[in-house]
């Protein structure tokens, strides 16, 4: 049931709808298709989360990041993560300045690429555990520590990350506190025939790329997210979120067959909050103010394929993640609440 909203409320969700869709028209000026992972880094940004995205070489991840950036108005950094990147690349450092009037030394901070509003990690798992780790704090905290002194980042912050699933040799996997990190895992696959026949057309006929305008700001976006916050959730949806979530853990009496036999860990409690989270952007981008199920168990998997961990007798028979996260969505309790 529709909640009856006051004029102020009003007033903001109808601005809402105005700036996404002016969004989703200045992306598409540049990216062909991919509305679904289009609307997946819109509820990141909304929720203010982060985004691992998972794609192969050329499916334009860096393109798209760059061009979403540009759409909100935000300031954009890139790191390019290699086996030799260090962690006072990612944070900034200290150095000795020297006063030429005087001759006295003291310690200056230069910001790292980390300060900025949108960070695009690429290709993060290619650089060690160290260096990784010095996004941890800057993800969960928004602040980066150098030297035992502390330097909180602008909001808003967000860091999308890139990772290529195939050339494994010379990676370094992402540990799972860092994972954990991450409201979505996306999927970036191949487009369609006609897509990738319009990207051709469209980037072979001209040589500038097309304009992107900014279409709201970083402190319009910060009040976006407390709009999205403030969108209710009945307790029926609140408990299906986390019967989803409890529905991955093999211990769990409400685990599927599938999650018994093939899951060794399942999500934890920060995965309901941010299922109960994303839902609600979702709702505010289909025109709702109110959650349904069909947001839940829209945004099961990008949620959670990145939190549960499968066993050898996955990889024996071939199953993946999202198998197991498909079959788990479609078991008639859970259906039964859409």
């Amino acid at each position: 049931m529709e909640t009856e909203l006051s004029p102020d409320v009003a007033k903001q969700v109808e601005r809402f709808r105005a700036a996404m869709g002016e969004i989703r028209t200045q992306v598409g000026k540049v990216i062909v298709g991919q509305e679904e992972v289009v609307e997946s880094l819109l509820i990141t940004l909304l929720v203010g989360g982060h985004c691992l995205i998972t794609g192969l070489p050329g499916t334009a991840k860096t393109l798209l990041v760059r061009t979403m950036a540009t759409a909100l108005g935000l300031d954009f950094k890139r790191i390019q993560f290699t086996p030799d990147l260090m962690p006072t690349d990612v944070t900034g450092t200290d150095i000795v300045d020297e006063d030429e009037a005087s001759g006295r030394r003291q310690w200056r901070f230069v910001p790292g690429p980390v300060f900025t509003n949108v960070l695009l990690a690429d290709e993060i798992n290619r650089t060690p555990p160290k260096t990784q780790a010095a996004l941890l704090e800057a993800m969960q905290e928004a602040r980066v520590t150098v030297r035992g002194t502390t330097h909180e980042l602008g909001k808003p912050f967000f860091v999308l990350a890139t990772q290529n699933p195939i050339e494994l040799e010379g990676t370094y996997p992402l540990p799972e506190a860092q994972l954990d990190r991450f409201l979505f895992n996306v999927l970036l696959d191949y487009l369609p025939a006609e897509d990738e026949l319009a990207v051709v057309r469209r980037f072979t006929e001209r040589v500038d790329m097309p304009e992107v305008t900014a279409c709201t700001s970083g402190e319009e976006i910060v009040g976006f997210q407390w709009l999205v916050r403030q969108v209710p959730v009945s307790e029926a949806m609140g408990q299906l979120a986390v019967d989803v979530v409890r529905a991955t853990r093999p211990s769990d009496a409400a685990a599927t067959e599938k999650v018994r036999k093939y899951v060794n860990y399942g999500a934890s409690v920060r995965a309901s909050l941010f299922l109960v989270l994303s839902a609600k952007a979702r709702a505010l981008l289909a025109g709702r103010y109110h959650v349904i199920a069909e947001d839940i168990l829209a945004l099961a998997a990008p949620v959670l394929r990145h939190r549960v961990l499968l066993n050898y007798f996955a990889e024996a028979d071939g199953l993946t993640v999202d198998d197991v996260l498909t079959d788990l969505v479609a078991q008639p309790a859970l259906q039964r609440a859409s």
